[in-house]
């Protein structure tokens, strides 16, 4: 789950960290009244959207006057940007972050990263900021600084001093650097985080150290036991589909081809995907229906499947252990009647009530198409999606 840079903002100040005065703007006259309530002379007005490269596309505006801040906003509420994360679609401003304009003397980068190999959280920095890490990663590896925290133990303040040397900050600058680094760090671990992104953290002219962007990342998973993390989730900002999925338990991330699958396991939906492609076609969504599908849900995730226009046929392939292949056929009957399937359907069950499961999609009177094996259903999927698409086109020429 991802959330905006000021809500990031409000969470690591929370732990210590230290920001420019800033505050959210829903309109050109919120955002005037935002400028005056922080005071001074320089303002930024930045776009609130779930991307990196902001600035470079134009989402971030430096105002001089509550005038400049007011024609900002106005510029800036609504628009579309594209950046190279979001894709050539875009995404819309809804809403705008007001902050203080500080003197910057440098930027430098930071992160807190879990590292999945090593089973720890893992901070990188570098003395250049306002970079795309990866950018820095290809240009000069080498002046990468990294330090991995022992989970027993956690981030210790001569970890966070030698960061901070290594960032070839002045004496006065290192304490302040250390509270930084620990509140991320505190920040990282108490709120389930899976990263944690100050880019750039600079040092002012009058040697203060503050986060001017933050970026944060939680584990899904772990929202039950933080409310107070999972309210800031902005739907707006995410895949419409995937949100309806989490409101079903589901997990589903939508791709570029044209076979839907409805599968239970990550690694199971992974391997039909390969099948597909092995196969000659292309899977449409990743969507994993769990371990305990009921009946609902299943036809839940068929409505979902079914949701993306360029689906032209679906593969169901289950092996049912804490589940049941009663449990999906039910799920699978009960969708095809209910949204009246119009494109081509194959099942493949295995595993527990394999054979309740099967009589039930027998006894159905739909056109399912049964396939025993993954390898045998990749076929059969990719041979009646071309076939639908055959007739269709020959439909179309005025065909007999």
């Amino acid at each position: 789950m991802d959330i905006h840079e000021y809500q990031a903002k409000e969470l690591l100040a929370g732990f210590g960290v230290a920001i420019p005065r800033g505050g959210v703007a829903y309109s050109p006259e919120q955002a005037v009244y935002r400028a005056t309530e922080i005071g001074g002379s320089r303002w930024a007005v930045k776009a609130q959207i779930h991307s990196g490269a902001r600035g470079k596309a134009g989402g971030i505006k430096l105002c001089s006057s509550e005038d400049e801040v007011r024609t900002a906003a106005k510029a800036l509420l609504g628009k579309r940007l594209v950046t190279h994360q979001t894709g050539p679609e875009g995404r819309v401003v809804h809403r705008l972050y007001v902050e203080a304009a500080v003197p910057i003397d440098r930027e430098l980068y930071l992160g807190l990263v879990l590292d999945r190999k090593t089973e720890r959280i893992m901070i990188v920095a570098h003395p250049q900021g306002g970079m795309e890490i990866e950018e820095i990663a290809n240009a000069a590896p080498d002046s990468i600084l990294r330090e991995s925290v022992e989970p027993a133990i956690g981030l210790s303040a001569f970890q966070a001093r030698e960061i901070a040397y290594g960032l070839a900050l002045a004496p006065a600058q290192v304490s302040r650097a250390v509270t930084t680094l620990l509140g991320a760090y505190r920040a990282f671990r108490d709120l389930d985080a899976t990263m944690v992104e100050i880019n750039p953290l600079v040092v002012t002219a009058d040697g203060q150290v503050l986060a001017l962007d933050c970026k944060m990342t939680f584990d899904d998973n772990a929202m039950f036991r933080r409310p107070n993390v999972s309210e800031l989730r902005d739907y707006a900002e995410e895949d419409p589909r995937e949100a309806q999925a989490a409101e079903h338990g589901l997990n589903y991330v939508g791709l570029d081809g044209d076979i839907g699958c409805i599968i239970n396991g990550a690694g199971l939906a992974m391997a039909t995907m390969d099948m597909i492609k092995h196969a000659g076609g292309q899977p449409a969504n990743f969507l994993d229906v769990g371990g305990g599908a009921s009946a609902e849900r299943v036809a839940a995730a068929f409505r979902l499947v079914l949701s993306d226009g360029k689906v032209g046929a679906i593969l169901v392939n289950i092996f049912a252990g804490i589940n049941r292949c009663d449990w999906v056929a039910q799920g699978v009957v009960q969708a095809a009647r209910e949204i009246g399937m119009k494109v081509p359907l194959v099942v493949r069950l295995a595993g527990t009530n394999v054979e309740e499961g099967q009589r039930i999609i027998g006894e159905s009177g739909l056109p399912i198409i049964s396939a025993g094996s993954l390898s045998e259903a990749a076929d059969l999927v990719v041979a009646a999606l071309r076939s639908s698409r055959a007739q269709s086109t020959a439909s179309g020429n005025g065909a007999p």
